[in-house]
């Protein structure tokens, strides 16, 4: 059986930062872990081919080449999605599709051979046993959820890691929190479940062995979710790995603020090697929190909760979201001065959409107020819904909202604010690899000689030169900030969707 694993093409958005990962010469930000891991649990007689059309143009030939094309995605990805089924109709190609997008939308891709739907360690081997059987069926489904101590390594093989800016690796699946507009819960439920920590070591290695040294991001929704393994098991036998090898990865990761909470908890994750965290934060606004029923963050000082990781020794990035019912017309410039006196540099600020199968999206249903299906993408001036505030007047405010904080002085003032609170590890020195020294060197010639707002540049540089490690973190944020800069400036012609 001949197997062609595609991951669809990500459209430009906030996160693609396809203008920053230029200066590093990669092409994507991460591989499709979802694909390589799926390859891996596929029979090992099979030959298996995986192309990114993130980085590798897809030709005729090597759809002929399959016998069945194996497709994933997240909702974002929808539209390439159906330019590579409409390829494979044409050539008679069979696909075989699964993931977020197909899980929540079934009914929607019929001309799809075989769904193979939920967590593919459950459904995946009932699906390969009935192809060699010859029997099988148009849709595997089930609600059952999988044991993560049988999820196999990553088939690191079926792509070139050097065309991408961070490598992807999952400890835990499920959040135990249940935020009315998150489909997490949906998709993973509350229960937190895990690999065994012998398994986490053995997939670092694995990337270790493909030569790979940069950052490593653990794409759980909620890292910390089972806070007591991490302290006592995981983190500490990582600490040991990395420093065994002179610490060769840097790690980020997604949790949830109450991890301020925890002292020890984040000296350990430090002490392992995390540099880097997005929380989602929301709103600073109480009754937009009380209305989305985000409990973990209510009732707390959230600049301060802030600057308690970065004091830890972490970046906090923050997602950030208006268009909630509550949300009053001060709202944006609430949000605004929140951002800047946190220093929450990378700040994705979104409009509130309702997925499929949440808490919001039933709401809206039953005050027929849903006007479409969610693109995948809140950075977009999209909004799946009618909101109280009124079409115009939301996307104004976001528009406005995005373009204040993302402007040259507002953005630097905060990577200043962050890297005052910032303390870095002073156990382990800095490192800088030919791409970090490239990266620097370009900046120079594009942000310090070339372009426009070179004072804010080298205010950065000379704030940062007494800290390396201050240095290394001002000027990537600075890179950031130019693909955010020309991200935002693709917004304005965007209009309010009714």
């Amino acid at each position: 059986m001949r197997i062609l694993l595609l991951n669809p093409e990500f459209p430009e958005s906030f996160w693609s930062l396809k203008n920053a990962v230029k200066f590093i010469s990669r092409k994507s930000m991460l591989p499709p872990l979802g694909l390589l891991t799926v390859a891996a649990m596929l029979p090992e007689e099979w030959e298996k081919r995986l192309i990114d059309l993130n980085t590798t143009r897809l030709r005729d030939k090597d759809l002929r080449w399959a016998d069945y094309v194996f497709v994933t995605a997240m909702m974002i990805q929808r539209k390439s999605v159906e330019a590579i089924l409409e390829r494979c109709r044409a050539l008679g190609v069979k696909t075989v599709a699964g993931g977020p997008l197909f899980t929540s939308l079934p009914e929607e891709f019929s001309d799809v051979d075989h769904l193979v739907l939920n967590e593919g360690e459950v459904t995946l081997p009932e699906f390969v046993a009935d192809i060699q059987a010859g029997n099988a069926r148009k849709i595997y489904t089930t609600q059952a959820k999988a044991d993560l101590r049988q999820t196999p390594v990553p088939m690191w093989g079926l792509v070139d890691v050097r065309k991408y800016a961070l490598m992807p690796t999952q400890y835990s699946r499920g959040c135990p929190f249940n935020c009315d507009f998150c489909d997490v819960t949906t998709l993973f439920g509350h229960e937190i479940r895990t690999k065994d920590t012998a398994q986490v070591i053995a997939e670092l290695q694995s990337i270790y062995d493909t030569g790979w040294r940069s950052n490593v991001f653990f794409v759980d929704d909620n890292f910390i979710g089972n806070k007591t393994r991490l302290k006592t098991e995981v983190l500490p036998a990582i600490e040991n790995w990395m420093r065994e090898r002179d610490f060769p990865f840097c790690f980020n990761t997604q949790a949830s603020i109450n991890l301020c909470d925890d002292e020890e908890l984040m000296r350990a994750m430090v002490r392992a090697g995390f540099d880097c965290v997005f929380v989602g934060i929301e709103t600073p606004s109480e009754a937009g929190l009380s209305e989305c029923n985000k409990v973990q963050n209510k009732g707390r000082d959230l600049v301060e909760s802030v600057a308690k990781i970065q004091r830890a020794g972490m970046q906090v990035q923050g997602g950030f979201i208006l268009g909630f019912d509550s949300d009053e017309p001060s709202v944006f410039d609430n949000l605004i001065r929140f951002i800047q006196e946190s220093g929450v540099v990378v700040a994705m600020v979104g409009l509130l959409n309702a997925p499929r199968g949440t808490a919001l999206y039933r709401r809206m249903a039953d005050e027929q107020r849903l006007i479409r299906m969610t693109t995948g993408d809140n950075t977009d001036c999209s909004i799946n819904f009618l909101p109280k505030m009124g079409m115009e007047t939301l996307v104004a405010g976001y528009r406005k909202v995005v373009q204040t904080i993302y402007s040259q002085p507002n953005y630097c003032q905060r990577i200043l604010t962050f890297l005052q609170n910032y303390s870095a590890p002073t156990d382990r020195t800095l490192k800088l690899r030919y791409r970090e020294i490239h990266a620097f060197v370009k900046s120079i010639w594009q942000f310090g000689i070339l372009r426009r707002g070179r004072r804010y540049y080298w205010k950065l540089i000379f704030w940062s030169l007494h800290k390396p490690h201050r240095l290394v973190l001002a000027v990537t944020l600075f890179i950031y900030g130019y693909h955010f800069q020309k991200f935002i400036r693709t917004l304005e012609g965007v209009q309010a969707q009714t």
